[in-house]
Protein backbone atom coordinates (compact mmCIF):
# COMPACT_ATOMS: atom_id res chain seq x y z
CA UNK A 1 0.00 0.00 0.00
CA UNK A 2 1.55 3.69 -0.78
CA UNK A 3 0.71 6.36 1.41
CA UNK A 4 -2.48 7.44 0.58
CA UNK A 5 -3.96 4.04 1.10
CA UNK A 6 -2.32 3.56 4.15
CA UNK A 7 -4.36 6.96 5.12
CA UNK A 8 -7.64 5.74 3.90
CA UNK A 9 -6.95 2.64 6.04
CA UNK A 10 -6.56 4.32 9.16
CA UNK A 11 -9.59 7.08 8.61
CA UNK A 12 -11.64 3.27 8.10
CA UNK A 13 -10.25 1.86 11.22
CA UNK A 14 -10.83 5.23 13.48
CA UNK A 15 -13.94 5.22 11.98
CA UNK A 16 -15.00 1.25 13.76
CA UNK A 17 -11.95 2.10 16.62
CA UNK A 18 -11.65 5.93 17.89
CA UNK A 19 -8.89 4.43 19.87
CA UNK A 20 -6.47 4.57 17.21
CA UNK A 21 -7.02 8.31 15.74
CA UNK A 22 -4.16 10.64 16.60
CA UNK A 23 -5.67 14.79 17.18
CA UNK A 24 -2.14 15.80 16.65
CA UNK A 25 -0.78 16.67 13.11
CA UNK A 26 2.82 15.28 14.41
CA UNK A 27 1.44 12.06 15.82
CA UNK A 28 -0.66 11.82 12.63
CA UNK A 29 2.34 11.75 10.61
CA UNK A 30 4.28 9.80 12.75
CA UNK A 31 1.79 6.70 12.92
CA UNK A 32 0.89 7.25 8.59
CA UNK A 33 4.86 6.88 8.49
CA UNK A 34 5.19 4.04 11.46
CA UNK A 35 1.89 2.06 8.99
CA UNK A 36 3.56 2.88 5.54
CA UNK A 37 6.78 1.50 6.73
CA UNK A 38 5.07 -2.36 8.24
CA UNK A 39 2.71 -2.51 5.58
CA UNK A 40 4.09 -0.85 2.82
CA UNK A 41 4.19 -4.29 0.70
CA UNK A 42 0.95 -5.44 1.97
CA UNK A 43 -1.88 -4.71 -0.74
CA UNK A 44 -5.53 -2.69 0.06
CA UNK A 45 -7.33 -5.44 -1.61
CA UNK A 46 -6.72 -8.21 -4.42
CA UNK A 47 -8.71 -10.22 -7.23
CA UNK A 48 -9.23 -12.98 -4.70
CA UNK A 49 -10.18 -13.05 -1.97
CA UNK A 50 -7.90 -10.57 0.12
CA UNK A 51 -8.73 -7.33 1.69
CA UNK A 52 -7.19 -5.43 4.00
CA UNK A 53 -10.15 -3.55 5.47
CA UNK A 54 -12.03 -7.07 6.37
CA UNK A 55 -8.89 -8.44 8.31
CA UNK A 56 -9.10 -5.23 10.26
CA UNK A 57 -13.14 -4.99 11.07
CA UNK A 58 -12.07 -9.15 11.94
CA UNK A 59 -9.62 -7.60 14.56
CA UNK A 60 -11.54 -5.09 15.92
CA UNK A 61 -14.71 -7.27 16.16
CA UNK A 62 -13.01 -9.96 18.27
CA UNK A 63 -10.34 -8.74 20.08
CA UNK A 64 -10.75 -6.07 22.47
CA UNK A 65 -7.03 -4.65 22.09
CA UNK A 66 -6.26 -1.59 19.72
CA UNK A 67 -5.04 -2.59 16.43
CA UNK A 68 -1.44 -3.05 15.54
CA UNK A 69 -0.02 -3.22 12.04
CA UNK A 70 1.00 -6.94 12.77
CA UNK A 71 -2.45 -7.59 12.92
CA UNK A 72 -2.20 -6.89 9.89
CA UNK A 73 0.56 -8.94 8.62
CA UNK A 74 -0.33 -11.77 10.51
CA UNK A 75 -3.26 -12.38 7.66
CA UNK A 76 -1.58 -11.43 4.96
CA UNK A 77 1.28 -14.02 5.48
CA UNK A 78 -1.09 -16.62 6.23
CA UNK A 79 -3.15 -15.92 3.29
CA UNK A 80 0.27 -15.76 1.01
CA UNK A 81 1.45 -19.13 2.55
CA UNK A 82 -2.03 -20.63 2.18
CA UNK A 83 -2.06 -19.91 -1.49
CA UNK A 84 1.33 -21.21 -2.41
CA UNK A 85 0.94 -24.71 -0.15
CA UNK A 86 -2.09 -25.33 -2.55
CA UNK A 87 -0.10 -24.01 -5.90
CA UNK A 88 1.30 -26.51 -8.13
CA UNK A 89 4.12 -25.19 -10.88
CA UNK A 90 2.72 -25.26 -14.05
CA UNK A 91 4.87 -26.01 -16.94
CA UNK A 92 6.28 -23.32 -18.49
CA UNK A 93 5.33 -22.04 -22.11
CA UNK A 94 9.21 -21.12 -22.67
CA UNK A 95 12.16 -23.15 -24.66
CA UNK A 96 13.24 -24.88 -21.11
CA UNK A 97 17.33 -25.19 -22.79
CA UNK A 98 16.87 -21.28 -21.81
CA UNK A 99 17.04 -21.63 -17.99
CA UNK A 100 17.08 -17.88 -17.03
CA UNK A 101 13.37 -17.44 -19.05
CA UNK A 102 12.78 -20.90 -17.40
CA UNK A 103 13.17 -19.60 -14.20
CA UNK A 104 11.34 -16.01 -14.71
CA UNK A 105 8.58 -17.71 -15.59
CA UNK A 106 8.62 -20.11 -12.89
CA UNK A 107 8.97 -16.82 -10.28
CA UNK A 108 6.70 -15.00 -12.04
CA UNK A 109 3.36 -17.36 -11.43
CA UNK A 110 4.71 -17.94 -7.45
CA UNK A 111 4.94 -14.26 -7.08
CA UNK A 112 1.55 -13.53 -8.85
CA UNK A 113 -0.12 -16.49 -6.87
CA UNK A 114 1.15 -15.13 -3.75
CA UNK A 115 0.38 -11.98 -3.99
CA UNK A 116 -3.34 -12.31 -5.34
CA UNK A 117 -3.18 -11.83 -8.62
CA UNK A 118 -3.44 -15.51 -10.33
CA UNK A 119 -5.33 -18.37 -8.78
CA UNK A 120 -3.32 -21.52 -7.58
CA UNK A 121 -2.55 -23.72 -9.94
CA UNK A 122 -3.65 -27.36 -9.12
CA UNK A 123 -2.91 -30.81 -10.40
CA UNK A 124 -4.47 -31.48 -13.31
CA UNK A 125 -5.69 -34.97 -12.64
CA UNK A 126 -7.02 -33.96 -9.73
CA UNK A 127 -8.89 -30.60 -10.94
CA UNK A 128 -8.72 -31.39 -14.63
CA UNK A 129 -6.98 -27.90 -15.46
CA UNK A 130 -6.34 -27.46 -18.96
CA UNK A 131 -2.78 -27.55 -20.79
CA UNK A 132 -1.36 -23.52 -21.09
CA UNK A 133 -2.17 -23.32 -24.75
CA UNK A 134 0.94 -21.73 -25.30
CA UNK A 135 2.36 -24.93 -23.89
CA UNK A 136 0.22 -26.80 -25.98
CA UNK A 137 1.40 -25.06 -29.41
CA UNK A 138 4.96 -26.11 -28.28
CA UNK A 139 4.49 -29.43 -28.19
CA UNK A 140 2.81 -29.40 -31.69
CA UNK A 141 5.73 -27.82 -33.04
CA UNK A 142 8.37 -30.28 -31.77
CA UNK A 143 5.77 -33.46 -32.19
CA UNK A 144 6.88 -35.03 -28.92
CA UNK A 145 7.97 -33.84 -25.06
CA UNK A 146 10.49 -36.58 -25.88
CA UNK A 147 13.72 -35.03 -28.01
CA UNK A 148 14.51 -37.14 -31.08
CA UNK A 149 18.04 -37.72 -29.36
CA UNK A 150 16.76 -38.64 -26.31
CA UNK A 151 14.06 -41.22 -28.33
CA UNK A 152 16.52 -43.31 -30.41
CA UNK A 153 19.25 -43.78 -27.30
CA UNK A 154 16.40 -45.05 -25.74
CA UNK A 155 14.80 -47.61 -28.47
CA UNK A 156 17.32 -50.39 -27.54
CA UNK A 157 15.89 -50.27 -23.92
CA UNK A 158 11.97 -50.26 -25.06
CA UNK A 159 12.42 -52.36 -28.92
CA UNK A 160 8.75 -52.81 -29.02
CA UNK A 161 8.11 -49.06 -28.74
CA UNK A 162 10.75 -48.72 -31.23
CA UNK A 163 9.43 -51.09 -34.15
CA UNK A 164 5.71 -49.65 -33.14
CA UNK A 165 7.01 -45.97 -33.92
CA UNK A 166 8.91 -47.12 -37.27
CA UNK A 167 6.24 -49.06 -38.42
CA UNK A 168 3.78 -45.81 -38.19
CA UNK A 169 6.33 -43.21 -39.90
CA UNK A 170 6.74 -45.81 -42.68
CA UNK A 171 2.56 -45.65 -43.37
CA UNK A 172 2.06 -49.00 -42.14
CA UNK A 173 -1.45 -49.73 -39.76
CA UNK A 174 -0.80 -49.53 -35.77
CA UNK A 175 -1.00 -52.79 -35.24
CA UNK A 176 -1.69 -52.22 -30.62
CA UNK A 177 -4.39 -50.43 -31.97
CA UNK A 178 -6.28 -53.34 -31.62
CA UNK A 179 -6.50 -56.31 -29.56
CA UNK A 180 -4.77 -59.14 -30.49
CA UNK A 181 -6.93 -62.69 -30.92
CA UNK A 182 -3.81 -64.33 -30.62
CA UNK A 183 -2.19 -63.67 -27.38
CA UNK A 184 -4.99 -61.46 -26.12
CA UNK A 185 -2.87 -58.33 -26.03
CA UNK A 186 -4.87 -55.33 -24.90
CA UNK A 187 -4.99 -52.16 -26.89
CA UNK A 188 -2.07 -50.66 -26.38
CA UNK A 189 -0.39 -53.66 -25.12
CA UNK A 190 2.64 -55.39 -27.31
CA UNK A 191 2.28 -59.22 -28.22
CA UNK A 192 3.61 -62.27 -25.60
CA UNK A 193 5.13 -65.15 -26.64
CA UNK A 194 2.75 -68.03 -25.30
CA UNK A 195 4.28 -71.88 -25.56
CA UNK A 196 1.87 -74.58 -25.24
CA UNK A 197 2.95 -76.99 -23.24
CA UNK A 198 2.25 -80.86 -23.71
CA UNK A 199 -0.31 -80.77 -20.94
CA UNK A 200 -2.66 -78.02 -23.14
CA UNK A 201 -1.55 -75.12 -20.82
CA UNK A 202 0.50 -72.05 -21.69
CA UNK A 203 3.80 -71.93 -21.33
CA UNK A 204 5.82 -68.35 -20.67
CA UNK A 205 5.06 -64.88 -21.44
CA UNK A 206 7.98 -62.71 -22.88
CA UNK A 207 6.45 -59.87 -24.91
CA UNK A 208 7.44 -59.98 -28.41
CA UNK A 209 8.84 -56.74 -30.61
CA UNK A 210 6.38 -57.26 -33.77
CA UNK A 211 3.05 -58.20 -33.14
CA UNK A 212 1.39 -61.26 -34.10
CA UNK A 213 0.60 -61.44 -37.76
CA UNK A 214 -3.52 -61.69 -37.44
CA UNK A 215 -2.94 -58.59 -35.09
CA UNK A 216 -1.38 -56.39 -38.26
CA UNK A 217 -4.72 -57.97 -40.57
CA UNK A 218 -6.88 -56.81 -37.86
CA UNK A 219 -4.73 -53.37 -37.88
CA UNK A 220 -4.92 -53.03 -41.64
CA UNK A 221 -8.96 -53.80 -41.93
CA UNK A 222 -9.22 -51.55 -39.22
CA UNK A 223 -7.50 -48.63 -41.13
CA UNK A 224 -9.31 -49.43 -44.60
CA UNK A 225 -12.68 -48.93 -42.62
CA UNK A 226 -11.55 -45.81 -41.04
CA UNK A 227 -9.68 -44.00 -44.06
CA UNK A 228 -13.06 -43.46 -46.14
CA UNK A 229 -14.93 -41.59 -42.94
CA UNK A 230 -11.98 -39.68 -42.54
CA UNK A 231 -11.73 -38.63 -45.91
CA UNK A 232 -15.55 -37.75 -45.92
CA UNK A 233 -15.15 -35.74 -43.10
Amino acid sequence: MDRREIAALLAYIGRLDPRTIRTDQGEARDQLAQWHELLGDVPLATPHGWDTRIAARQHIRVSPYQILPADIARPWESYRRDRLQRHTDPTPSVDPDDQAAWTAELVGTRRAVATGHAQPVHHRQLAGHRIDPRLEARLKEVGSCIPPEARAALAPFRPARAAREAAIAQGEPDALSVRCEWCEAAVGEPCRRRRVAPDGFARGNATRTDPHHCRRNLAAAKQARDTPQSAMA
